[in-house]
C-alpha cells in the first residue's frame, strides 16, 4: 500500500487496541499498522466497556496512524472514521452507498454503526501525543457484527434494551458475504483515502456528509453519561468539530464526546 501500512493477523489476543498502544507507549510504532484477530478474548468498547464477539461471526480490527496535528485538532475523528467504514463497506459488498442507506445503514453519534436502529458495529479511538513535536498516534479499533445476529442477541444481558445487526443482513439472501479478510482490506483501503485527506481537512470538510448519515437528527433524544444526569433535549446534528448540537428550549448547546449514551426518548 502507498501508505505503507504494515499488515498484521493473529489468532487470538486479548485487544488489538491494547495491543498497538503497548507498542506505542514502548516508542516502537513508525509507519501505520493494522492489526486484526480472529478471537479477541478481551474487546473493548467506549468508557472501559467490554465488546462482545464471535470469532467467526466478527471483524475486529485496529489501525495504528500517526497524524501531524495535535489531539484536540482531531476532533471529529470517530466520526470521520465512521464515514470511511460506511464507504469500506460499500466496496467489500459491491454496493452503493446510497444503497446502503435506503436499506436503512445508520451512524450514531459519535462512534456507533447502525442497520435500521439496531447495532451492527463500533468504534473505540485511543491514542495520543507522547511528546510536543512528535506525531500523535491514534489507535482506531473497529467492530463488526458480520453474521448470525439472532446469537449475538441472546448472548446479551436479557436487560438490555440493545437491538443487535450483523453485515449479512444488508446483502440478499442469493449472495454471499465476502470473505473477511476481503472485507477487512476494503476498510483499510478507505482508511488510506480518508484519514490522510482528515489530517488537512479537518472534520468541517465532512460534516454535512456526516449528517446526511445521522441516524437521530431532528429526533427527541435523553444524553446521559459523564457522571452528570440525563439531558434531554432535540438532536440537531453536528458542528464543524463534531459535537453533538442539542437544541433545548430554543437554545443550542454543543455536546462534546466523552462516556455519552445517547437514545432516543421513549
Amino acid at each position: 500500500m502507498s501508505w505503507n501500512c504494515i499488515l498484521e493477523r493473529v489468532a487470538e489476543t486479548k485487544s488489538t487496541n491494547d495491543d498497538l498502544l503497548g507498542r506505542w507507549r514502548a516508542g516502537e510504532l513508525i509507519d501505520p499498522v493494522a492489526r486484526i484477530a480472529q478471537n479477541q478474548t478481551s474487546g473493548k468498547g467506549r468508557a472501559g466497556r467490554s465488546w462482545l464477539a464471535n470469532p467467526t461471526d466478527s471483524l475486529c480490527f485496529s489501525l495504528a496512524y500517526p497524524f501531524q496535528r495535535s489531539l484536540v485538532e482531531l476532533s471529529g475523528l470517530s466520526l470521520l472514521v465512521g464515514l470511511a467504514v460506511i464507504s469500506g463497506i460499500a466496496t467489500a459488498l459491491g454496493m452503493s452507498e446510497s444503497t446502503l442507506y435506503e436499506q436503512g445503514l445508520r451512524l450514531k453519534w459519535p462512534n456507533d454503526l447502525l442497520f435500521n436502529n439496531a447495532k451492527l458495529g463500533g468504534i473505540l479511538i485511543e491514542g495520543g501525543q507522547a511528546k510536543a513535536g512528535e506525531p500523535t498516534w491514534m489507535i482506531i479499533g473497529v467492530g463488526i457484527n458480520l453474521r448470525n445476529a439472532a446469537a449475538f442477541q441472546q448472548s446479551l444481558d436479557q436487560q438490555t434494551a440493545l437491538n443487535i445487526a450483523a453485515l449479512d443482513q444488508l446483502i440478499s439472501r442469493s449472495n454471499k458475504l465476502p470473505d473477511t479478510d476481503f472485507i477487512w482490506l476494503k476498510l483499510i483501503e478507505s482508511f488510506e483515502r480518508y484519514l490522510p485527506e482528515f489530517e488537512q481537512q479537518g472534520f468541517g470538510f465532512y460534516q454535512r456528509q456526516w449528517m446526511k448519515w445521522d441516524a437521530f437528527k431532528e429526533t427527541e433524544v435523553c444524553i446521559s453519561g459523564a457522571g452528570k444526569g440525563p439531558v434531554y433535549g432535540i438532536a440537531k446534528g453536528v458542528d464543524a468539530s463534531g459535537a453533538l448540537l442539542l437544541e433545548q428550549e430554543n437554545k443550542m448547546s454543543p455536546i462534546h464526546a466523552g462516556d455519552v449514551s445517547l437514545r432516543a426518548q421513549s
